[in-house]
């Protein structure tokens, strides 16, 4: 039999329903191959008991003809997302032992449409991070390596360990979520697909909140079409989150093709994107994609984002600003870590100096002060101003192309250490994707090529709200142009 851990989604789905193996076998190899990479630190939680379990209901429904849409799959979860009665700290110390008595809306649609959870995913802690070093439990390590090297790699972050384990093949998809890159970055640094939907698409009920008014929950996944399945079953109005969008669902599947023709589609390349500093590898490989789409019937046009360049100093008010609200829940009352002090603000202070690392204090820290009496105006306020005319100048752009072509990340995957003693050189791999968060578009990150040291290099397809389906079409004609290896070679084993 193949190694069922090398078939997409879409291959493992029609596997099933010829009966050619069972949700048991394909769960068992799984659970395999997760014991033969703990190197990666992909997982924090490994739940066999659970997903075996889960595996014979999907095999007595499949036996019956009663297959959902997702029946058997394997899927890995973000530790963001609360999962009943299993581990859910988002990677923090102060979160110790919680396991929470509900369910994420995202995971509970998962599980409804036949998803088998493996376990819980690392992190960067509370989702701040792009390399997934800030984590209690240490960094998840990317499984791709530089030729001819054995020095360890980031999978990029905050959802590094959702996509060092996709890549891994430690799981046939994952959860993730996206509040400035989470999800487009770590996809992009390992070979995978990862897409940010537009803000509300997904419901953010049950998932620890870092920036509320910029958290989206996605898939990332090995192709673009498992990415499209993983979505449709992740999407979906929900009353309990009140930004959730009422609006319906596609069979994202059915875009995800490139039979799909080009012809008539305008695509923007944004003039601002092409950053000071941008090495030649990441520009020729735009230039590249949008030699494809032209040939592919496409109309390349470009189009202006003026107010582009201060989305990053934007997003690093706003975010903070809605984190250290939004932390401040945590205080060693109710649940988590307890740190005992001299009386109850000494409690307070105690368990947040032990529990919370060193990247989560910097941040609730410029949250705090730009929050603050005398600042708000001047920090806060303003960034929000920012922040409307970058949505506005997406719509103008809007106007002109369905969907915008940029680089996905500033470089490939970058070694463990790199940049930890440089919080702004870190914030920086957030460049070409923050913009989106700001202005609540959906965004895709597709692998495109490889760098000169042989690492994944990707790029970002960023469209209207609520255009998920015309990002999946653009995507699967780069992946189809591409055509591209993505197997690590397999050093963890």
């Amino acid at each position: 039999m193949t190694d069922l851990t090398r078939l997409t989604i879409a291959e493992a789905l029609k596997g099933l329903k010829r009966r050619d193996f069972t949700a048991t076998e394909l769960v068992e190899a799984y659970l395999d191959a997760m014991a033969a990479g703990r190197a990666l630190n992909a997982y924090v939680v490994e739940t066999p008991d659970k997903a075996l379990e889960m595996a014979r209901e999907s095999d007595e429904r499949l036996a019956r003809g009663e297959a959902r849409p997702l029946e058997g799959i394997p899927i890995g979860v973000k530790d963001l997302f609360a999962t009943r009665g299993v581990h859910t700290q988002a990677c923090s110390h102060i979160l110790d032992d919680f396991k929470p008595t509900y369910e994420s809306t995202v995971t509970a649609n998962l599980w409804n449409d036949g998803a088998v959870m493996l376990g819980k995913l690392n992190m960067d802690e509370f989702a701040m991070g792009s390399s997934n070093e800030t984590s209690y439990y240490g960094p998840a390590i990317n499984p791709w390596r530089r030729k001819d090297s054995e020095e360890k790699l980031v999978p990029g972050g905050s959802s590094g360990g959702s996509a060092a384990a996709v890549a891994a093949r430690l799981c046939a998809g994952a959860t993730a979520t996206d509040t400035g890159g989470s999800i487009r970055q770590p996809a992009a640094f390992t070979g995978t697909v990862g897409i940010k939907p537009t803000y509300g698409r997904c419901s953010r009920w049950g998932i620890v909140a870092f920036a509320s008014s910029l958290d989206q929950a996605g898939p990332i996944a090995r192709t673009v079409k498992d990415a499209a399945i993983l979505l449709t079953s992740m999407a979906g109005h929900d009353e309990k989150d009140t930004t959730s969008a009422n609006v319906p669902v596609p069979d994202f599947a059915a875009a995800a093709t490139q039979e799909r023709d080009l012809k008539g589609m305008r695509i923007g390349i944004p003039k601002e994107y092409r950053v000071e500093g941008m090495p030649e590898e990441i520009d020729r490989l735009w230039q590249q994609g949008a030699a494809w789409l032209a040939e592919r019937g496409a109309e390349i046009v470009e189009v202006s984002l003026p107010h582009t360049k201060y989305a990053l100093p934007a997003y690093y008010i706003v975010a903070p600003a809605e984190a250290s609200s939004n932390l401040a829940r945590y205080d060693g009352v109710r649940y988590g870590l307890r740190v005992e002090g001299d009386d109850l603000i000494g409690m307070y202070e105690n368990t947040r100096a032990e529990g919370f690392g060193a990247e989560v204090k910097r941040r609730v820290l410029i949250g705090t002060y730009v929050l603050s009496a005398g600042y708000y105006d001047a920090y806060y306020l303003k960034a929000q101003k920012v922040r409307t005319l970058i949505r506005r100048d997406f719509e103008k752009a809007f106007e002109q192309v369905d969907a915008l072509l940029t680089p996905a990340t500033p470089s490939a995957a970058f070694p463990l250490g790199a940049m930890t003693d440089d919080p702004l050189q870190m914030y920086l791999n957030d460049i070409f994707t923050v913009t989106v968060n700001m202005a609540g578009l959906p965004g895709i990150s597709v692998p495109a090529g490889f760098s000169a040291e042989g690492l994944p290099l990707a790029l970002q397809i960023i469209g209207r709200p609520f255009d998920e389906e015309t990002l999946f079409t653009v995507a699967a004609h780069v992946e189809d142009a591409a055509g591209l290896d993505l197997d690590p070679p397999q050093w963890w084993k």
